[in-house]
């Protein structure tokens, strides 16, 4: 059972310059719509508004990759960053905090300073996450919701409890019309769901639901991993959560081991949602721990 996860969790949370060469690693800029850009590199989408105020980013990646991304956003404009938004705790999104912390105030959910500050140990995994330095953690925290009125618009975080982690918020650049959702969306991908960080499956399936709801009409959504996406690819990313989640449900209803589960696996419509780094025995293992661990 453990063979699965050990290395996804090596893969999430210890990339590091011994296990990848980040001097490979190219920063993307596109433009996504209003103030909003995209970076892409390694570990999770950077989204960027860049206006009269200056710079703000959602999320920094990994710290080695912090001079190639100041690099990419003085590509963009030659403005100051005046603030940091991390959308949830994992290393591959708050990486940079312990470089870009000291220029600029951090600010996440409760649950996200809660966890980097302090040592995060996971006996599923085997191993311990070390609390983060001080210059790494938000110096400002929120229980539901914070907005930051910025370059002309309100920049909207709203907390979805218990989806991908108990600290996910997803980012509403409200007049730019761009949406990102953090590792709450892993685009045409299986998602990682941390359970030992208070991740939940039918959580996220939930908390997807509602913000669709919540979604403009023609919003550009930025995911956690993945390419810029639309409505229609959150929908379908939705259905997937649903369907695979109500197979699992109905296996553990008819008393199907986790093996069995996994040998009679998912239907040929999301084959290749488990080409990416969360195989589909993987995605089948997440969702029946969490399942069944359902009261």
């Amino acid at each position: 059972m453990k063979k699965f996860f050990v290395p996804l969790f090596v893969l999430l949370f210890t990339v590091s310059i011994h296990a990848q060469d980040f001097s490979q690693v190219q920063i993307k800029a596109t433009k996504v719509s209003g103030n909003v850009y995209m970076l892409e590199g390694a570990g999770g989408n950077i989204g960027v508004s860049v206006g009269d105020d200056g710079i703000l980013i959602v999320d920094d990646q990994f710290a080695p990759l912090a001079d190639k991304i100041r690099a990419a956003l003085k590509g963009i404009a030659d403005k100051k960053l005046r603030f940091i938004l991390n959308t949830h705790w994992h290393g591959d999104h708050t990486g940079g905090n312990v470089v870009f912390g000291p220029e600029a105030p951090i600010i996440a959910h409760d649950n996200v300073r809660k966890r980097m500050a302090t040592e995060q140990k996971s006996e599923f995994f085997k191993r311990t996450t070390p609390a983060s330095p001080k210059e790494a953690l938000p110096v400002i925290t929120f229980d539901h919701n914070l907005s930051v009125y910025f370059n002309g618009e309100e920049i909207r975080a709203i907390h979805y409890p218990h989806g991908h982690t108990d600290g996910d918020s997803v980012i509403f650049f409200t007049t730019s019309n761009v949406v990102h959702l953090g590792d709450n969306f892993f685009a045409g991908r299986f998602p990682f769901v941390d359970l030992e960080s208070g991740g939940s499956v039918a959580g996220l399936t939930k908390n997807i639901g509602e913000i669709i709801d919540k979604i403009p009409a023609g919003a550009k959504l930025i995911p956690g991993h993945g390419p810029l996406s639309t409505i229609d690819d959150l929908k379908l990313y939705h259905r997937m959560l649903q369907e695979t989640s109500e197979i699992v449900r109905q296996k553990i209803a008819a008393g199907k081991t986790l093996e069995q589960t996994k040998s009679e696996g998912l239907p040929e419509e999301w084959k290749t949602w488990g080409a990416g780094f969360i195989k589909t025995d993987v995605w089948i293992e997440t969702m029946y721990r969490s399942l069944s661990a359902r009261k």
